[in-house]
């Protein structure tokens, strides 16, 4: 078995390595998802609803009604391009909407 060596580590490294183990990298990549929200869906359709989790290319997001769930059913095209545009994380391959508490 190979051991690592103690010797001095790059900083980056050390940064990185602190930052995944907090877990804020996720923190500010959620940021910077409900800040893209807002400007994909645009401010009425925003407030009402929330970006969710993002997992295998699927952005879940929860609305607050069936009548603004079926307004980004209509808009998804065009939202979908629009986050893919401004959203530098990941790429985003589907919107899933469900009616749920926003608050």
């Amino acid at each position: 078995m190979q051991q690592k060596s103690r010797g001095p580590q790059r900083i980056g490294d050390v940064l990185a390595n602190v930052m995944a183990r907090r877990g804020y990298g996720n923190q500010q990549s959620s940021k910077e998802l409900e800040t893209t929200w807002l400007q994909a869906a645009g401010q009425k359709l925003a407030d009402l609803s929330r970006p969710g989790s993002l997992r295998r290319g699927t952005l879940e997001i929860v609305v607050k009604n069936s009548l603004a769930l079926q307004e980004l059913t209509f808009q998804q095209k065009r939202i979908l391009r629009d986050l893919n545009t401004a959203y530098s994380t990941k790429k985003i391959n589907k919107l899933r909407f469900r009616v749920g508490n926003i608050d």
